[in-house]
């Protein structure tokens, strides 16, 4: 595992910069379910996920879970990172969907290279960038899109992600994922059943119509 495969500013490093962040990175291993980063005060440092998967959320008022974006290897995750991000007050918590192994680079050694890198500076505003679109995208969804094309579209994300359309998935996954209740989802879930869309089991779902699922998810945009 060499840093320089996960960062795309490091060849516009200099030595001493890229030792000095090398030196400072730190692999952890998460089990499937564990939390990576718990939100509010903390300041982790920012996450590269090595292998496995990570979901960040966030908690609604009514304490509900809603998924922002997932993150697999390659992809960094800046909001663990808040005190890196001057102004910048957006409380999310990060999970393990997979057992996990991912680099942890401190606030303190990245700031600097910010302050000090054009090619660090840049990099983290795009990134940043990309970041708010994709949650503004999900909030989007949450306040103006049906939930039913909301649950398609998870249920087609899920899908490709495991590569399989028989899924392990529980009701109240789902749930959170969507920042619903579960009994809503249930009732969905049953009403994709009765139209030949799903086949429930106990705790999985079998996809068994996925273009009329992609069709149904399609008013989202782009899954």
């Amino acid at each position: 595992m060499k840093l320089q495969d996960y960062l795309p500013f490091w060849g516009r490093l200099t030595a001493e910069q890229q030792g000095r962040l090398a030196d400072s990175a730190a692999l952890r291993h998460f089990d499937r379910g564990a939390m990576v980063y718990g939100g509010g005060t903390e300041c982790a440092g920012l996450i590269l996920p090595v292998e496995g998967q990570l979901r960040a959320y966030m908690l609604t008022d009514e304490g509900r879970e809603l998924t922002l974006y997932r993150l697999f290897p390659r992809d960094m995750c800046l909001f663990s990172a808040s005190c890196v991000l001057r102004g910048v007050q957006f409380d999310v918590l990060v999970e393990a969907e997979r057992d996990t192994d991912a680099l942890f680079l401190p606030a303190e050694v990245y700031q600097g290279l910010m302050e000090e890198s054009a090619a660090v500076a840049n990099f983290t505003n795009e990134l940043m960038a990309d970041r708010f679109s994709e949650v503004m995208r999900r909030m989007d969804q949450l306040l103006s899109k049906r939930l039913d094309a909301r649950l398609a579209a998870l249920l087609v994300e899920e899908g490709r992600l495991a590569e399989s359309t028989s899924l392990r998935l529980t009701h109240d996954r789902l749930a959170r994922h969507l920042g619903s209740a579960r009994e809503v989802v249930t009732r969905l879930l049953k009403d994709f059943q009765a139209d030949g869309l799903v086949r429930l089991s106990r705790g999985g779902v079998e996809l068994l119509d996925l273009p009329r699922l992609e069709a149904m998810a399609a008013e989202l945009g782009p899954v």
